[in-house]
C-alpha cells in the first residue's frame, strides 16, 4: 500500500481545491454528506463536498475501486506459502450529450494497476488463478473507447481500445467467488485464442442489439496482439505485433426480464468466436490457421425471497478444438445464496466447482518421455478446482471475502503429478 500514498495524496490534492470551490459558489450550506459508516454512504469518499454530484450533473463521472486478495497455501501443491495480490482501478465516463451535444453517446477511460504475489503461479504451480486479480503487475491503460446508443438504447455500439470481455463471454454471478476461473469469464477462451479479458485491452468494435426485452444479440471484430499484454507495451495502444482478427458472436436469453415478468430471473449465453491467427498446431508439427470455440453460460435464481434474497445456480460449458486449444473442455457449476443470517440481506454465500480438461495430445506427447522403463506413466488429464466463499457485505462500498479452495491435480497443465492443494485465505474490495 505504500506505493499507493502518493496516488491517494494526489487525489486528495485535487479533492480539496474543487470542494472549496463548489463551497464558495454557493450561498446555502450544502447538505450533510452520509458519515462515514452510514448505511446510505455509496462510496469511501463520498461526494467531496457537492464537487462529485456537481461533475455528474456536468457529465462527468469519476470511479475508483481497490481490490486485495491475500492467501496462505497450507497444504498441497509446489510448496506451502502466502502471497499478496492488490488492484488499484480508475477511470471516468463522460456523457457526451451533457458535454458537447452528442446525443446518446458516452466516452470511457480506464487505467489499472496491478502488485503482488500470485499464490498459484509462485507456490501451487496451478493453471487456475487461486486469486481473481493476480497477474499484469504494472500500471496500464485498460480502456479508450466511444459507446453509442441509438434507438431508445435498444442498439448500442461500441469502438477503441478496451477488453472485449467488458461486452461478451461474462458471467457477473461468478464474481461472488475469488477464483480467476469463475470471475468473471472460463480461461478456456483466452488461453485457447487471442479473446482478452479485463485488465488487457485491444482494439475493437462490439455491437449489442436488444431484439426484445429478454432477449440480446452481441457480436464484434477485435484485434488480435500478444505483444500488448507486455509491461513496456502498457501505454502504447499501437505496438506492432498483430496476428489476426477475432469475431465473436453471442445470444442472451433473460427470463424474468419482461414487464411485469413473474417468472425468476436468470441469464442463458450461447456464443461462438473464430480467431483469423496462425499458431502451433497442439501436439503435433505444424501450425493450423484458424482457431474457435463454443460456449454456454447460464445462471439461474430458483428461489426468491424478500428483501432482495434469494438462491441461483448457475453452470458452463465451453469447447475447443484439439488441433489449436491447450484447454479443450471446460465445465463449471455452482449455487449462489444471497441473505445469509438475520438482517444480512447483502451477504451471500457461493460454493462453485470447476474443471478444465488439457488437450489429450499434448498429455500423451508428455507421457511417452515420461513413461519409466517398466510401464507407462499416466499424467492427469485436467485441473479442478472447489470454492466455498461467504461474502460480507459491510457497507455499500465495503466488502469482505473469506475465502477456501482446493485444488485437485495443480499440476495438470504442466504436465506432472503434484499433490493437491489446499488454500485460505480473503478478498477485500473498496469503492472509492
Amino acid at each position: 500500500m505504500a506505493r499507493y500514498v502518493p496516488i491517494f495524496a494526489a487525489a486528495l490534492a485535487v479533492i480539496s481545491p474543487l470542494s472549496g470551490a463548489h463551497a464558495q459558489s454557493e450561498t446555502r450550506p450544502a447538505p450533510a454528506e452520509p458519515g462515514l459508516l452510514s448505511p446510505d454512504r455509496e462510496t469511501l469518499t463520498g461526494d467531496w463536498g457537492g464537487a462529485r454530484s456537481d461533475l455528474r450533473e456536468a457529465g462527468i463521472s469519476v470511479r475508483a475501486d481497490y481490490v486485495s486478495e491475500a492467501f496462505a497455501a497450507v497444504d498441497g501443491g509446489l510448496r506451502r506459502g502466502t502471497g499478496y495480490t492488490q488492484q488499484l482501478r480508475a477511470g471516468v465516463d463522460v456523457d457526451l450529450d451533457r458535454t458537447i451535444g452528442w446525443s446518446g453517446a458516452l466516452f470511457h477511460l480506464t487505467l489499472n494497476d496491478r502488485r503482488g504475489i500470485g499464490v498459484s503461479s509462485d507456490i501451487v504451480g496451478n493453471r487456475l488463478p487461486i486469486q481473481e486479480a493476480a497477474g499484469g503487475n504494472f500500471t496500464k491503460l485498460t480502456e479508450f473507447s466511444v459507446e453509442q446508443n441509438l434507438d431508445g438504447g435498444r442498439l448500442n455500439l461500441r469502438a477503441g481500445y478496451f477488453a472485449m470481455g467488458n461486452d461478451l463471454g461474462g458471467m457477473a454471478i461468478g464474481c461472488n467467488l475469488v477464483n480467476a476461473a469463475f470471475c468473471a469469464h472460463p480461461l478456456a477462451f483466452s488461453g485457447d485464442t487471442g479473446w482478452y479479458n479485463y485488465p488487457n485491452a485491444r482494439w475493437g468494435a462490439a455491437v449489442r442489439y436488444r431484439l426484445r426485452p429478454d432477449l440480446t444479440l452481441r457480436a464484434g471484430a477485435f484485434q488480435v496482439n500478444p505483444r500488448l499484454n507486455d509491461e513496456h507495451n502498457a501505454f502504447r495502444p499501437f505496438a506492432g505485433g498483430s496476428t489476426g482478427v477475432l469475431v465473436p458472436i453471442e445470444v442472451e436469453y433473460d427470463p424474468g426480464m419482461g414487464k411485469d415478468s413473474r417468472v425468476l430471473p436468470g441469464h442463458y449465453k450461447l456464443g461462438f468466436y473464430y480467431d483469423s491467427s496462425t499458431a502451433a498446431r497442439q501436439g503435433r508439427p505444424g501450425s493450423v490457421t484458424g482457431r474457435y470455440g463454443a460456449y454456454i453460460l447460464a445462471d439461474q435464481m430458483v428461489v426468491r425471497g424478500s428483501g432482495g434474497r434469494g438462491l441461483s445456480v448457475f453452470g458452463q460449458f465451453a469447447a475447443n478444438p484439439r488441433a489449436s486449444a491447450p484447454i479443450t473442455r471446460w465445465i463449471a457449476a455452482g449455487l449462489i445464496k444471497t441473505g445469509t443470517f438475520a438482517s444480512r440481506d447483502a451477504d451471500t454465500i457461493a460454493l462453485g466447482v470447476i474443471q478444465a480438461r488439457v488437450n489429450p495430445r499434448l498429455r500423451e506427447l508428455h507421457e511417452a518421455p515420461s513413461a519409466m522403463p517398466d510401464g507407462f506413466v499416466s499424467l492427469p488429464g485436467g485441473e479442478t478446482a472447489i470454492e466455498l466463499s461467504y461474502g460480507l457485505q459491510l457497507r455499500r462500498w465495503l466488502s469482505i471475502r473469506p475465502d477456501v479452495q482446493y485444488i485437485l491435480d495443480p499440476g495438470a497443465f504442466a504436465f506432472r503429478r503434484t499433490r493437491n492443494a489446499l488454500a485460505f485465505g480473503s478478498q477485500v474490495k473498496v469503492q472509492f
